[in-house]
């Protein structure tokens, strides 16, 4: 643990705490949004080929992903832990243009 509250910049075993409690608050609750969304479309796992069903799956996750961690970062008072976390994200999965470019001298 010692070496991830390193890497992290983390000063006390609370905040990791708190960290977690945000990942797995946000993993579960962006999972089940996106398993509303595909309901929505009428979409399951029943209708539809699990070859489609998993992908489609995670083309709305991952984007909803970061998005969510921002918000419940900045609700557990971790936002300056989370809010450069999900812009790397985003950056990674090609949405970075939300945030803008950073200007390079």
């Amino acid at each position: 643990m010692g070496k991830l509250k390193q890497r992290w910049g983390i000063t006390s075993n609370l905040q990791m705490a708190v960290i977690f409690v945000v990942f797995a608050i946000n993993g579960t609750l962006s999972a089940e949004i996106s398993k509303f969304l595909m309901g929505l479309m009428h979409i399951s796992k029943e209708n539809t080929a699990l070859y489609f069903y998993y992908p489609l799956l995670l083309i709305l996750v991952l984007p909803l992903y970061p998005f969510l961690l921002m918000v419940f970062g900045y609700l557990f008072g971790q936002s300056a832990f989370f809010f450069p976390f999900a812009k790397k994200m985003l950056r990674s999965i090609g949405l970075g243009f939300i945030f803008g470019q950073k200007k390079t001298p």
